[in-house]
């Protein structure tokens, strides 16, 4: 049964839907999380639950973490009570969250040591996507570690993406949260300013909505600054994510003007005690510096 089974740590505001589906695919799965209420619902919903990372690691072939930070990840997976204490030669991790690429690879040097395959599986599409199974995958590392890891991979995302070497994953998720995360700075800065110039907010979004500067993030972003709908994934997170970034662009000597911008506005965001609203919040910074609001009457 170990053979089929699947360990899962971090069942946070995407890791719990995602295990979720996991579960409903039929997947035999012991679980952890530091929140024991997490712990309790999963076992409510059938599943097993283990005392730490390495316990779920001894009971489980495929090893899942879902964390926020490099720094979680790094313990989770080689720290002390982390998976490499409980896994056998053979066993795939997949890390799922967004970490230093730098760190995957040391982490990856110390499972080697032990047997132990890892590869990385980023994944877009934010709290909706992984609640209806639709999240996209990003992966590096081997094909082989890939195609016994597919099982709850496919269960968790409609896509799995094939990108090349370990690292690979989590560097075209960068990639394409740079470009999320400063766009959304300059969809804030336009709704601002067109409504601080008259324009009645929803009259922006219909007009966009059809026009050459609609996008994913315009149609994500806009509306909820009117709904005031700033549930999701926290700042705090894009403001890590940023930092990746722009530390990945240091090391191979790349200018990001726009990540490092936009980086800032995410702190000042975070400074005015918005850290655990979804980045979309900002916009309360330009209100108060304009004097408008957005939000619907």
């Amino acid at each position: 049964m170990r053979g089929k089974t699947v360990g899962f740590v971090g069942l946070g505001a995407m890791g719990g839907p995602m295990a979720k589906n996991v579960l409903a695919a039929g997947l035999p799965m012991v679980v952890y999380d530091i929140d024991r209420a997490k712990n309790a619902q999963f076992a409510a919903l059938g599943a097993e639950v283990g005392d730490g990372p390495a316990d779920v690691a001894r009971r489980a072939h495929v090893l899942i973490s879902m964390v926020d930070t490099t720094e979680q990840a790094e313990e989770v997976i080689i720290g002390a009570g982390g998976f490499i204490e409980g896994a056998k030669a053979g066993d795939v991790v997949v890390s799922m969250g967004t970490i230093d690429p730098k760190v995957l690879h040391r982490i990856h040097r110390a499972l080697a040591d032990a047997g132990v395959e890892i590869i990385d599986a980023p994944v877009t599409g934010m709290i909706a996507g992984a609640e209806s199974g639709t999240l996209k995958a990003y992966v590096g590392g081997a094909t082989l570690a890939l195609e016994i890891a597919r099982p709850a991979l496919a269960a968790m995302a409609s896509e799995i993406r094939h990108i090349g070497a370990l690292g690979q994953g989590i560097i075209i998720k960068l990639v394409n949260n740079l470009l999320a995360q400063a766009g959304r700075v300059l969809v804030v800065e336009a709704m601002v300013l067109g409504t601080k110039a008259g324009i009645d907010p929803q009259t922006i979004i219909d007009v966009v909505t059809s026009t050459s500067g609609n996008s994913v993030v315009f149609q994500n972003s806009a509306p909820r600054m009117l709904s005031r709908d700033f549930t999701g994934i926290r700042m705090d997170i894009t403001i890590k994510d940023l930092e990746l970034e722009t530390q990945l662009a240091k090391s191979l000597g790349v200018p990001l003007f726009m990540a490092a911008v936009a980086h800032q506005v995410y702190l000042m965001g975070k400074a005015a005690g918005l850290g655990s609203e979804d980045p979309t919040a900002i916009v309360k910074i330009y209100e108060r510096l304009t004097g408008i609001s957005l939000a619907s009457p």
